[in-house]
């Protein structure tokens, strides 16, 4: 019996451990969403975990070995030295890296082409509010990047995008996706008035987390904008190669990143109505796409977001009543936001072992949800099934430093292209019905079609 919660102590340690390694590669680090709130016990040059935010050079205590049924935390510890293989720590170290003993892995990373009949834009913006002060670094006005995503034409004359990420290449010479999006490309004018989405990413995420889902929702027609949530991500690059890495300091619970994550979404959305009005908020006045002011449409707002970004989605739908509708994509909410009664439409969307009875704030928010309300379950998936890690870490496990114990754990047994699909379909079914008010019979009940998927009634 020792020996196994050891074993387990040992797998929880590595998990974590990995995290260090995804923060630096992807910004990819996801809390559990089952993780009791914590404060931070350090201030922070690097990542910062969402409910836990150690300082990068101490180890994490060691922690109980997980409930049966409980998923495993993969960020509520900083990386501990002697563990799991960090990015920069693998590449300074390959012979690290290869004692993990993992197949080959590809040179060029890929991400599931989008299924919309659109073609894809992208354009970054650097958003500056002149009105808020960052909560994090006194003195400094709150700084923000964004990334649109639109249907776009004529994208063979514009260069393919690459992740908004600021390392591109792994260890052992594998270089991250190149995405479905062209930089720049002129709006395509016949998918009409765009609905927009916003999306925030996971507890130390970046905004290119969660690319597979966003380009697929931007090909169906919508303008999709990602959201790096400055300084309680892990590194965000401005114009003019200007790094900003988290700061938050000690005592930061993941209630006070979430009312950040609500006015952070409220100032885009003003931005996004300057840019309908014809007026370019990029703080350097880039060149805008061909199209863009014409096409861009505040009137059907939606908003999702993955573990932390999707636990922030309810606050900003308090904060900013211009949300129609929100997607939940296996994040646990803190805060006010579970106590208060929303009369808009709202959707969970869980891991296999994540519900209304493992997580408190998802049974408090389900009472207090009084518009449309669906509780959906992906069977078979991990917490970090609703992020690019669902796909990335199977072409190249050698590469993050994941071992297959540890890719089990964090994304489950589903098959991952399958994974994204169901996702695709049901995410798209929920904003089209509820931001674009075309009614899909998918959203009714269980289908034949996707077995995968359970309501929870």
């Amino acid at each position: 019996m020792k020996h196994a919660r050891r074993r387990q102590s040992r797998l929880r340690t590595r998990v974590a451990g990995t995290t260090g390694l995804l923060t630096l590669a992807l910004g990819a680090g996801i809390a559990p969403a089952t993780a009791a709130e914590k404060s931070t016990t350090a201030p922070l040059a690097t990542a910062a975990a969402p409910d836990t935010a150690e300082s990068p050079d101490t180890a994490a205590p060691a922690e109980p070995a997980p409930a049966p049924g409980q998923m495993v935390a993969l960020d509520d510890a900083a990386q501990a030295p002697g563990q799991a293989v960090g990015l920069d720590d693998a590449a300074q170290h390959p012979r690290r890296a290869a004692s993990l003993k993992v197949a080959p892995a590809p040179g060029q990373l890929t991400l599931p082409a989008p299924t919309g009949r659109h073609r894809v834009g992208t354009v970054d913006l650097h958003l500056r509010d002149s009105k808020r002060m960052d909560p994090w670094v006194p003195g400094q006005q709150r700084e923000l990047m964004v990334s649109l995503w639109y249907p776009a034409t004529h994208t063979s004359r514009y260069p393919a995008a690459l992740l908004p990420n600021s390392q591109q290449v792994l260890p052992g010479g594998v270089t991250l996706p190149t995405t479905a999006g062209h930089t720049g490309a002129p709006v395509d004018r016949k998918a009409g008035k765009l609905p927009v989405l916003l999306y925030s990413p996971g507890g130390r995420g970046n905004r290119a987390t969660g690319t597979a889902l966003v380009q697929d929702l931007a090909s169906r027609g919508y303008l999709v904008v990602t959201i790096d949530h400055t300084h309680d991500t892990g590194d965000v690059v401005f114009p003019g190669g200007r790094h900003e890495v988290s700061m938050l300091p000690p005592g930061t619970k993941s209630r006070d990143l979430i009312d950040v994550r609500a006015a952070d979404a409220h100032f885009v959305i003003d931005q996004l109505a300057e840019l309908a009005r014809g007026h370019n908020p990029d703080v350097e006045h880039k060149p805008l796409p061909h199209g863009l002011t014409q096409a861009v449409s505040t009137k059907h707002i939606g908003m999702f977001g993955a573990s932390l970004g999707g636990g922030s989605v309810a606050a900003a739908m308090h904060a900013d009543p211009r949300i129609d509708a929100g997607a939940n994509l296996d994040g646990q909410l803190f805060g006010s936001s579970e106590h208060q009664r929303l009369d808009r439409p709202y959707m969970l969307f869980s891991s296999e072992h994540h519900n209304r009875n493992t997580d408190g704030s998802w049974a408090r928010l389900w009472e207090n949800l009084h518009g449309e309300r669906l509780d959906l379950k992906l069977r078979g998936s991990g917490h970090n099934s609703f992020v690019d890690n669902q796909v990335l870490f199977p072409q190249a496990p050698g590469a993050f430093g994941v071992t297959p114990e540890v890719m089990q754990q964090a994304l489950g047994t589903i098959d991952p292209n399958r994974s994204i699909e169901v996702q695709r379909t049901y995410v798209a079914a929920f904003f089209d019905k509820h931001v674009r008010h075309q009614h899909s019979n998918l959203l009714d009940g269980p289908t034949r079609q996707y077995p995968e998927v359970d309501f929870i009634r």
